[in-house]
């Protein structure tokens, strides 16, 4: 069953997940093959039901000790841009979703101050590593995205720097 994971992490961002519920984007959802659609709310105000959305499978939740499951047998990640970009460790990063080598797309919360998620996003974006859009261009962010331009993010090789000291301190 094609998947489609939203996480927002631990954080609140009721805007994505009524953006994500809506029939304009479960629509699309439909049309591009989706036909399963997962949610981490986190702690936010709403909490979809099955009922909210008929159209398309839904499953509901606040928390869980790890969302790996979750990154591993989805088709897409949309994740919020929060403290995720930054985050190099934590459940239900951006950088989780990345290593696991699938698509993603990160909805940055446009109502932040000092946001800067968006710059990071953009550079990301013109890296090929992932997609971007906020909550008001999200319906025509997914219409129109083209994951196969995607490429994988490589995470760093922390033992070539490792080395590289080893040889330049003379141990190796």
């Amino acid at each position: 069953m094609k998947t489609v994971f939203v996480t927002v992490g631990t954080t609140s961002f009721d805007e994505l997940i009524e953006a994500i519920i809506s029939p304009a984007v479960v629509e699309v959802l439909k049309d591009r093959g989706y036909e399963k659609l997962i949610l981490q709310v986190g702690r936010g105000t709403i909490f979809p039901t099955p009922e909210t959305c008929a159209q398309i499978s839904l499953e509901t939740f606040r928390y869980k000790d790890s969302i790996a499951d979750d990154i591993k047998n989805a088709h897409l990640i949309i994740s919020h841009a929060g403290k995720c970009l930054f985050s190099l460790s934590g459940a239900g990063s951006c950088l989780e979703a990345l290593s696991a080598g699938k698509p993603l797309l990160v909805v940055v919360n446009d109502k932040l101050m000092n946001n800067h998620q968006l710059e990071l996003a953009k550079q990301l974006h013109s890296d090929s590593h992932l997609l971007y859009c906020t909550c008001s261009t999200l319906t025509a962010t997914l219409k129109t995205m083209d994951i196969s331009v995607l490429q994988p993010f490589l995470l760093g090789q922390p033992q070539n720097f490792a080395n590289f000291l080893d040889k330049a301190l003379g141990i190796k």
